[in-house]
Protein backbone atom coordinates (compact mmCIF):
# COMPACT_ATOMS: atom_id res chain seq x y z
CA UNK A 1 0.00 0.00 0.00
CA UNK A 2 1.39 3.63 -0.96
CA UNK A 3 2.53 5.46 2.40
CA UNK A 4 1.48 8.81 1.27
CA UNK A 5 -1.97 7.23 0.77
CA UNK A 6 -2.36 5.47 4.14
CA UNK A 7 -1.08 8.80 6.10
CA UNK A 8 -3.38 11.56 4.00
CA UNK A 9 -6.36 9.02 4.02
CA UNK A 10 -5.70 6.52 6.78
CA UNK A 11 -5.75 3.05 6.66
CA UNK A 12 -9.20 2.61 7.21
CA UNK A 13 -10.38 4.49 4.59
CA UNK A 14 -8.50 3.02 2.10
CA UNK A 15 -10.28 -0.37 3.45
CA UNK A 16 -13.78 1.24 3.29
CA UNK A 17 -12.88 2.54 -0.17
CA UNK A 18 -11.90 -1.71 -0.97
CA UNK A 19 -14.67 -2.83 0.75
CA UNK A 20 -16.64 -0.31 -2.06
CA UNK A 21 -15.15 -1.73 -4.73
CA UNK A 22 -15.35 -5.08 -3.47
CA UNK A 23 -19.33 -4.99 -3.01
CA UNK A 24 -20.13 -3.06 -6.81
CA UNK A 25 -17.80 -6.61 -7.75
CA UNK A 26 -19.78 -8.90 -6.12
CA UNK A 27 -22.82 -6.93 -7.27
CA UNK A 28 -22.34 -7.68 -11.01
CA UNK A 29 -21.53 -4.12 -11.26
CA UNK A 30 -18.06 -4.38 -13.06
CA UNK A 31 -17.81 -1.00 -14.16
CA UNK A 32 -18.34 0.55 -10.50
CA UNK A 33 -15.63 -1.49 -9.58
CA UNK A 34 -12.93 -1.08 -12.36
CA UNK A 35 -14.04 2.55 -12.02
CA UNK A 36 -13.51 2.77 -7.91
CA UNK A 37 -10.03 0.63 -8.45
CA UNK A 38 -8.88 3.09 -10.56
CA UNK A 39 -9.30 5.66 -8.23
CA UNK A 40 -7.94 3.77 -5.49
CA UNK A 41 -4.78 3.23 -7.88
CA UNK A 42 -4.38 7.00 -8.77
CA UNK A 43 -3.68 7.28 -4.97
CA UNK A 44 -1.84 4.07 -4.48
CA UNK A 45 -0.41 2.67 -7.76
CA UNK A 46 0.64 -0.64 -6.31
CA UNK A 47 -1.83 -1.40 -4.06
CA UNK A 48 -1.98 -5.06 -4.91
CA UNK A 49 -6.24 -5.72 -3.83
CA UNK A 50 -6.51 -2.98 -6.35
CA UNK A 51 -4.59 -4.35 -8.89
CA UNK A 52 -6.37 -7.26 -8.48
CA UNK A 53 -9.75 -5.95 -8.83
CA UNK A 54 -9.24 -4.07 -11.49
CA UNK A 55 -7.93 -6.88 -13.24
CA UNK A 56 -10.79 -9.01 -12.37
CA UNK A 57 -12.96 -6.30 -13.52
CA UNK A 58 -11.95 -5.82 -17.07
CA UNK A 59 -12.03 -9.88 -17.56
CA UNK A 60 -16.07 -9.60 -16.74
CA UNK A 61 -16.07 -6.78 -18.96
CA UNK A 62 -14.43 -9.09 -21.87
CA UNK A 63 -11.29 -6.50 -21.96
CA UNK A 64 -9.25 -9.82 -22.25
CA UNK A 65 -6.38 -7.64 -23.57
CA UNK A 66 -6.17 -5.27 -20.99
CA UNK A 67 -6.94 -7.71 -17.93
CA UNK A 68 -4.14 -9.54 -19.20
CA UNK A 69 -1.85 -6.17 -19.11
CA UNK A 70 -3.33 -5.73 -15.58
CA UNK A 71 -3.02 -8.89 -14.52
CA UNK A 72 0.76 -8.21 -15.53
CA UNK A 73 0.93 -5.18 -13.03
CA UNK A 74 -0.78 -7.20 -9.75
CA UNK A 75 1.79 -10.19 -10.45
CA UNK A 76 4.71 -7.66 -10.85
CA UNK A 77 4.05 -5.86 -7.10
CA UNK A 78 3.04 -8.94 -6.02
CA UNK A 79 4.08 -12.07 -7.77
CA UNK A 80 3.27 -14.42 -4.64
CA UNK A 81 0.17 -13.11 -4.22
CA UNK A 82 -1.88 -16.58 -4.60
CA UNK A 83 -5.05 -14.96 -4.90
CA UNK A 84 -4.05 -12.92 -7.97
CA UNK A 85 -1.79 -15.63 -9.09
CA UNK A 86 -5.47 -17.79 -9.63
CA UNK A 87 -7.60 -15.37 -10.96
CA UNK A 88 -4.50 -14.84 -13.65
CA UNK A 89 -4.12 -18.24 -14.50
CA UNK A 90 -7.89 -18.50 -14.80
CA UNK A 91 -8.25 -15.29 -16.72
CA UNK A 92 -5.84 -17.28 -19.55
CA UNK A 93 -7.14 -20.84 -18.83
CA UNK A 94 -10.87 -20.23 -18.85
CA UNK A 95 -11.41 -17.35 -21.11
CA UNK A 96 -8.88 -17.61 -23.87
CA UNK A 97 -10.96 -19.96 -25.64
CA UNK A 98 -8.43 -21.85 -28.30
CA UNK A 99 -5.77 -19.92 -27.55
CA UNK A 100 -3.00 -22.35 -26.94
CA UNK A 101 -0.62 -20.16 -26.42
CA UNK A 102 -2.17 -18.31 -23.57
CA UNK A 103 -3.62 -22.14 -22.11
CA UNK A 104 -0.18 -22.60 -21.54
CA UNK A 105 0.35 -19.33 -20.20
CA UNK A 106 -2.12 -19.89 -17.49
CA UNK A 107 -0.69 -23.08 -16.53
CA UNK A 108 2.79 -21.91 -16.08
CA UNK A 109 0.92 -19.42 -13.13
CA UNK A 110 -0.94 -22.97 -11.98
CA UNK A 111 2.60 -24.47 -11.21
CA UNK A 112 3.64 -21.75 -9.61
CA UNK A 113 0.41 -21.09 -7.77
CA UNK A 114 0.52 -24.95 -7.04
CA UNK A 115 4.57 -24.92 -5.62
CA UNK A 116 3.53 -21.77 -3.48
CA UNK A 117 0.39 -22.88 -2.09
CA UNK A 118 2.07 -26.13 -0.98
CA UNK A 119 4.72 -24.48 0.79
CA UNK A 120 2.41 -22.34 2.87
CA UNK A 121 0.39 -25.64 3.00
CA UNK A 122 -2.70 -23.45 1.90
CA UNK A 123 -4.65 -26.83 1.04
CA UNK A 124 -7.78 -24.96 -0.29
CA UNK A 125 -5.83 -22.75 -2.83
CA UNK A 126 -3.71 -25.72 -3.49
CA UNK A 127 -7.03 -27.54 -4.93
CA UNK A 128 -7.55 -24.63 -6.82
CA UNK A 129 -4.76 -24.54 -8.68
CA UNK A 130 -4.45 -28.51 -9.41
CA UNK A 131 -8.26 -27.97 -10.96
CA UNK A 132 -7.41 -24.88 -12.91
CA UNK A 133 -4.66 -26.97 -14.06
CA UNK A 134 -6.52 -30.14 -14.79
CA UNK A 135 -9.02 -27.91 -16.96
CA UNK A 136 -5.95 -26.07 -18.75
CA UNK A 137 -4.07 -30.19 -19.79
CA UNK A 138 -7.51 -31.07 -21.10
CA UNK A 139 -8.06 -28.06 -23.50
CA UNK A 140 -4.35 -28.46 -24.63
CA UNK A 141 -5.29 -32.59 -25.04
CA UNK A 142 -3.05 -33.65 -22.33
CA UNK A 143 -5.78 -35.53 -20.74
CA UNK A 144 -3.45 -38.35 -19.09
CA UNK A 145 -1.49 -35.15 -17.48
CA UNK A 146 -4.62 -33.96 -16.04
CA UNK A 147 -5.99 -37.00 -14.59
CA UNK A 148 -3.10 -36.99 -12.52
CA UNK A 149 -3.53 -33.08 -11.65
CA UNK A 150 -7.55 -34.31 -10.95
CA UNK A 151 -7.16 -36.98 -8.87
CA UNK A 152 -4.77 -35.02 -6.85
CA UNK A 153 -7.51 -32.23 -6.49
CA UNK A 154 -10.17 -34.92 -5.04
CA UNK A 155 -7.24 -36.24 -3.03
CA UNK A 156 -7.68 -32.39 -0.94
CA UNK A 157 -11.50 -31.76 -1.45
CA UNK A 158 -13.39 -35.17 -2.58
CA UNK A 159 -16.55 -33.81 -2.82
CA UNK A 160 -15.82 -31.41 -5.53
CA UNK A 161 -18.08 -32.05 -8.18
CA UNK A 162 -15.96 -29.52 -10.52
CA UNK A 163 -13.02 -31.87 -10.18
CA UNK A 164 -15.40 -35.13 -10.90
CA UNK A 165 -16.99 -33.20 -14.14
CA UNK A 166 -13.80 -32.53 -15.14
CA UNK A 167 -11.96 -35.85 -14.19
CA UNK A 168 -14.83 -37.31 -16.38
CA UNK A 169 -14.49 -35.01 -19.39
CA UNK A 170 -10.59 -36.40 -19.08
CA UNK A 171 -11.77 -40.16 -19.38
CA UNK A 172 -14.00 -39.33 -22.08
CA UNK A 173 -11.19 -37.96 -23.94
CA UNK A 174 -9.07 -40.91 -23.30
CA UNK A 175 -11.62 -43.13 -24.82
CA UNK A 176 -12.28 -44.89 -21.17
CA UNK A 177 -15.97 -44.86 -21.98
CA UNK A 178 -17.00 -47.07 -19.29
CA UNK A 179 -15.08 -44.88 -16.60
CA UNK A 180 -16.52 -42.00 -17.57
CA UNK A 181 -20.01 -42.92 -17.71
CA UNK A 182 -19.37 -43.84 -14.03
CA UNK A 183 -17.79 -40.99 -13.49
CA UNK A 184 -20.60 -38.54 -14.77
CA UNK A 185 -23.01 -40.97 -12.99
CA UNK A 186 -21.73 -40.75 -9.50
CA UNK A 187 -21.66 -36.85 -10.18
CA UNK A 188 -25.44 -36.99 -10.93
CA UNK A 189 -26.15 -39.00 -7.68
CA UNK A 190 -25.10 -35.57 -5.87
CA UNK A 191 -25.96 -33.22 -8.70
CA UNK A 192 -28.87 -34.53 -10.39
CA UNK A 193 -28.97 -31.40 -12.63
CA UNK A 194 -25.29 -30.67 -13.93
CA UNK A 195 -25.67 -30.14 -17.18
CA UNK A 196 -22.29 -31.27 -18.72
CA UNK A 197 -22.62 -34.63 -17.13
CA UNK A 198 -25.90 -35.19 -19.19
CA UNK A 199 -24.24 -34.06 -22.16
CA UNK A 200 -21.14 -36.33 -21.99
CA UNK A 201 -23.90 -39.14 -20.78
CA UNK A 202 -25.79 -38.38 -24.00
CA UNK A 203 -22.05 -38.22 -25.76
CA UNK A 204 -21.40 -42.02 -24.63
CA UNK A 205 -25.09 -43.21 -25.30
CA UNK A 206 -25.06 -42.13 -29.06
CA UNK A 207 -21.91 -44.11 -29.70
CA UNK A 208 -23.05 -47.24 -28.14
CA UNK A 209 -26.03 -46.40 -30.36
CA UNK A 210 -28.50 -45.72 -27.66
CA UNK A 211 -30.76 -42.86 -29.70
CA UNK A 212 -33.59 -42.75 -27.16
CA UNK A 213 -30.76 -42.36 -24.44
CA UNK A 214 -28.55 -39.62 -26.15
CA UNK A 215 -31.73 -37.17 -27.30
CA UNK A 216 -32.81 -37.29 -23.79
CA UNK A 217 -29.60 -37.09 -22.09
CA UNK A 218 -28.64 -34.07 -24.62
CA UNK A 219 -32.37 -32.22 -24.29
CA UNK A 220 -31.80 -32.22 -20.99
CA UNK A 221 -28.57 -30.34 -20.58
CA UNK A 222 -29.88 -28.02 -23.20
CA UNK A 223 -32.73 -27.33 -21.04
CA UNK A 224 -30.28 -26.41 -17.71
CA UNK A 225 -28.10 -24.20 -20.09
CA UNK A 226 -29.11 -23.75 -23.72
CA UNK A 227 -26.40 -21.48 -24.23
CA UNK A 228 -24.25 -24.30 -24.03
CA UNK A 229 -25.56 -26.59 -25.54
CA UNK A 230 -27.55 -24.88 -28.70
CA UNK A 231 -29.18 -28.02 -31.03
CA UNK A 232 -27.12 -29.06 -33.42
CA UNK A 233 -27.09 -28.05 -37.27
CA UNK A 234 -28.33 -30.41 -39.25
CA UNK A 235 -27.61 -31.04 -42.94
CA UNK A 236 -29.13 -33.36 -45.20
CA UNK A 237 -26.73 -35.66 -46.13
CA UNK A 238 -27.10 -34.65 -49.86
CA UNK A 239 -26.62 -31.20 -48.20
CA UNK A 240 -23.62 -32.51 -46.64
CA UNK A 241 -21.96 -33.76 -49.54
CA UNK A 242 -22.33 -31.14 -51.53
CA UNK A 243 -20.53 -29.04 -48.63
CA UNK A 244 -17.69 -31.39 -48.40
CA UNK A 245 -17.36 -31.00 -52.31
CA UNK A 246 -17.55 -27.22 -52.21
CA UNK A 247 -14.89 -27.53 -49.74
CA UNK A 248 -12.53 -29.53 -51.78
CA UNK A 249 -12.69 -27.32 -55.32
CA UNK A 250 -12.21 -24.59 -53.00
CA UNK A 251 -8.75 -25.73 -51.63
CA UNK A 252 -5.66 -24.02 -53.17
CA UNK A 253 -3.76 -25.77 -56.18
CA UNK A 254 -1.03 -26.70 -54.17
CA UNK A 255 -2.91 -28.66 -51.82
CA UNK A 256 -5.07 -30.43 -54.38
CA UNK A 257 -2.44 -32.10 -55.96
CA UNK A 258 -1.91 -34.36 -53.03
CA UNK A 259 -5.81 -35.87 -53.84
CA UNK A 260 -5.04 -37.91 -56.31
CA UNK A 261 -5.95 -41.38 -55.32
CA UNK A 262 -7.11 -39.91 -51.70
CA UNK A 263 -10.72 -40.95 -51.14
CA UNK A 264 -12.80 -38.14 -49.21
CA UNK A 265 -15.59 -39.57 -46.96
CA UNK A 266 -18.09 -39.07 -45.00
CA UNK A 267 -19.45 -40.72 -40.90
CA UNK A 268 -21.98 -40.17 -38.56
CA UNK A 269 -18.72 -40.86 -36.20
CA UNK A 270 -15.64 -41.84 -35.38
CA UNK A 271 -15.06 -45.42 -35.09
CA UNK A 272 -13.09 -47.38 -31.92
CA UNK A 273 -10.43 -48.12 -34.24
CA UNK A 274 -9.83 -44.45 -35.76
CA UNK A 275 -9.49 -43.74 -32.26
CA UNK A 276 -7.24 -45.85 -30.91
CA UNK A 277 -5.15 -45.98 -33.38
CA UNK A 278 -2.65 -43.31 -31.81
CA UNK A 279 -1.33 -43.04 -28.64
CA UNK A 280 -2.73 -41.42 -27.17
CA UNK A 281 -5.89 -41.99 -28.45
CA UNK A 282 -7.79 -38.97 -30.64
CA UNK A 283 -10.60 -37.17 -28.96
CA UNK A 284 -13.86 -38.82 -29.52
CA UNK A 285 -15.11 -35.15 -30.70
CA UNK A 286 -12.58 -34.69 -33.61
CA UNK A 287 -14.22 -33.62 -36.82
CA UNK A 288 -12.26 -35.75 -39.24
CA UNK A 289 -9.22 -37.69 -39.80
CA UNK A 290 -6.40 -38.67 -42.19
CA UNK A 291 -5.78 -42.42 -42.64
CA UNK A 292 -2.85 -43.34 -44.54
CA UNK A 293 0.86 -42.24 -44.69
CA UNK A 294 1.29 -38.85 -45.84
CA UNK A 295 3.21 -38.46 -49.04
CA UNK A 296 6.57 -37.36 -47.87
CA UNK A 297 6.91 -40.82 -45.71
CA UNK A 298 5.65 -43.20 -48.87
CA UNK A 299 8.18 -45.69 -49.89
CA UNK A 300 8.05 -48.70 -51.83
CA UNK A 301 7.84 -50.35 -48.50
CA UNK A 302 3.67 -48.96 -47.79
CA UNK A 303 2.99 -48.90 -51.17
CA UNK A 304 0.68 -51.67 -50.87
CA UNK A 305 -1.14 -50.13 -47.89
CA UNK A 306 -4.58 -49.31 -48.10
CA UNK A 307 -5.11 -46.12 -50.55
CA UNK A 308 -4.78 -43.14 -48.02
CA UNK A 309 -8.36 -41.38 -47.17
CA UNK A 310 -9.99 -38.48 -45.53
CA UNK A 311 -12.62 -39.11 -43.42
CA UNK A 312 -15.36 -36.47 -42.26
CA UNK A 313 -17.65 -36.95 -38.80
CA UNK A 314 -21.25 -34.98 -39.71
CA UNK A 315 -22.21 -35.38 -36.08
CA UNK A 316 -19.22 -33.96 -34.34
CA UNK A 317 -19.30 -31.36 -37.19
CA UNK A 318 -22.75 -30.70 -36.87
CA UNK A 319 -22.75 -30.41 -33.43
CA UNK A 320 -20.05 -28.30 -33.28
CA UNK A 321 -21.18 -25.46 -35.23
CA UNK A 322 -23.74 -22.58 -33.99
CA UNK A 323 -24.89 -21.79 -38.02
CA UNK A 324 -25.13 -23.18 -40.72
CA UNK A 325 -22.57 -20.72 -42.02
CA UNK A 326 -20.54 -21.91 -39.69
CA UNK A 327 -21.24 -25.46 -40.58
CA UNK A 328 -20.53 -25.09 -44.12
CA UNK A 329 -17.49 -22.96 -42.86
CA UNK A 330 -15.40 -25.71 -40.72
CA UNK A 331 -16.63 -28.52 -43.17
CA UNK A 332 -13.91 -26.29 -45.48
CA UNK A 333 -11.35 -26.07 -42.04
CA UNK A 334 -11.89 -29.70 -41.44
CA UNK A 335 -11.07 -30.64 -45.26
CA UNK A 336 -7.96 -28.05 -45.20
CA UNK A 337 -7.10 -29.43 -41.84
CA UNK A 338 -6.60 -33.11 -43.06
CA UNK A 339 -5.19 -32.38 -46.23
CA UNK A 340 -2.38 -30.91 -44.23
CA UNK A 341 -2.06 -33.82 -42.16
CA UNK A 342 -1.85 -35.79 -45.84
CA UNK A 343 0.51 -33.29 -46.69
CA UNK A 344 2.57 -34.30 -43.57
CA UNK A 345 1.99 -31.36 -40.88
CA UNK A 346 1.71 -32.28 -37.65
CA UNK A 347 -1.10 -30.50 -35.29
CA UNK A 348 1.70 -27.50 -34.29
CA UNK A 349 1.78 -26.70 -37.68
CA UNK A 350 -1.37 -26.83 -38.53
CA UNK A 351 -2.53 -24.78 -35.34
CA UNK A 352 0.52 -22.07 -36.54
CA UNK A 353 -1.52 -22.01 -39.98
CA UNK A 354 -4.82 -21.17 -37.80
CA UNK A 355 -6.02 -24.91 -39.04
CA UNK A 356 -6.43 -26.65 -35.78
Amino acid sequence: MGKRTAKREGVGGVEARLDAVADAFEAGDFEAALAGAEGLLADAPELPEALHFRASALVELGRLEEAGKAFGQALKVAPEDLEILLSAADCLVCRAGEDREAVAEGLALCARGRRLAQKADDVEMLYEFLLLEGMGLNQMGECATALVSLDAALGHMPRSLDAQVERGIALFELCRFDEAKAAFEKVLKDAPDDPWAHHYLGLIAERRGDEKEAKRRFDKARALVPEEFPPPVELAEAEFDRAVEDAVKSLPRHAKQYLDNVTIAVEDLPSDEDLLGQDPPLSPSILGVFRGTPVGERSVMNAYELPASIVLYQRNLERFARTREELIEQIGITVMHEVGHLMGLDEDDLWQRGLD
